[in-house]
């Protein structure tokens, strides 16, 4: 049997995963060398806590007054992301840049996941009530992409808000046509902001939504997240990636897993794990669901396994027809549902 050859993509995603694991496994045993081994009698009382950091074997911990504390984690911790909350000790003093120890997590509203190469599913951040789904006429505008997003949100039950951001770069022909796409998204209940960093068009509405929980921003690099949060504080200086002129695409800029809270009272969380935001980590079901203009409709096909393609009496191309349910929309559907099944058999990532 001939061996199925990786695209350049593939390969270079291997290739990446192995350096990236590489590096966590020299951070980690540094970490381990480091590590303190906490005794009850060095630990004063349990408190509450947040986690805005997150390292191989460390957290960051928030505790009363803001402070942050450098903490290891008990055994019994484990999968511990940023915005958990936490019970943790503060130690007497400090030992080897360690002040204390993470005890427990505390139940999560909700916790972001992504597919992972060689992990399976990877935690991402934890305790989301928004989530923004940034897009940019450059690097190339997929809505299929937002779809992707907006099936995990539904499936997460967190409220997305859908970005349009650089929209002062936007011919007027360019603009009426995406402001017809995002109609879309309007019609079915999504609210849309029209962003420019530049111009200020929407940034003071956008900076109320942000103000309110806990956000992500989500989205191809090259959008403009970076930008955006430079916008909400100055004083970050995030490193802003520009789109190739070559291949069309962004450069990734954040590195690390963080919460930042914000001035105008949110936060956010900036996690370099939203660079692989697949979904063959869920099954098609959920996919399904994810879509919240079909629900009316699920449950009434003729067939009880009908895969809503040409299958006789299906209600969902039935709405299709009538114009109740957008083509596009129900074509991204089907290339989710073949990406899920291909991605399936070959543990490989969807990324357009």
């Amino acid at each position: 049997m001939s061996k199925q050859k990786l695209t350049k993509n593939q390969k270079r995603r291997i290739q990446s995963n192995k350096q990236k694991t590489l590096s966590e496994y020299q951070q980690r045993k540094k970490e381990k060398r480091d590590s303190v081994e906490w005794q009850d009698e060095m630990l004063g009382e349990i408190q509450q806590g947040r986690v805005i950091s997150r390292y191989a074997l460390h957290a960051d911990i928030e505790g009363h007054n803001r402070e942050v504390f450098r903490c290891n984690l008990r055994r019994t911790v484990s999968n511990l992301v940023v915005g958990d909350y936490v019970l943790w000790r503060a130690g007497h003093q400090q030992l080897q840049g360690i002040s204390g120890v993470v005890e427990a997590v505390q139940p999560r509203k909700n916790v972001l996941s992504r597919p992972d190469y060689y992990d399976g599913i990877k935690l991402i951040a934890a305790n989301i009530d928004k989530i923004f789904i940034v897009s940019a006429m450059l690097p190339h505008f997929s809505s299929n992409i937002i779809d992707r997003y907006l099936v995990v949100c539904e499936s997460l039950g967190i409220e997305p808000i859908l970005v349009l951001n650089k929209v002062d770069l936007c011919e007027e022909n360019e603009r009426q046509e995406v402001e017809q796409l995002f109609d879309i998204y309007r019609n079915i209940g999504y609210q849309v902001l029209m962003l420019s960093t530049q111009s200020g068009e929407n940034m003071i509405q956008f900076t109320e939504l942000v103000s309110q929980g806990c956000a992500i921003f989500v989205g191809q690099s090259g959008v403009g997240k970076s930008s955006l949060l430079n916008y909400l504080e100055p004083h970050l200086g995030l490193p802003i990636g520009a789109v190739s002129e070559n291949s069309g695409l962004g450069q990734h800029t954040t590195t690390v897993s963080r919460l930042i809270r914000l001035k105008c009272g949110g936060e956010v969380i900036d996690s370099p794990g939203i660079r692989e935001f697949g979904v063959w980590h869920l099954d098609s079901n959920t996919i399904t669901n994810g879509y919240r203009e079909f629900q009316p409709y699920l449950g009434g096909c003729k067939f009880r396994d009908c895969k809503h393609l040409d299958d006789p009496g299906c209600m969902l191309q039935q709405a299709v027809e009538q114009g109740k349910i957008h083509p596009l929309r129900f074509e991204n559907y089907h290339r989710l549902i073949v990406a899920l099944d291909e991605n399936k058999a070959g543990r490989h990532f969807v990324t357009n």
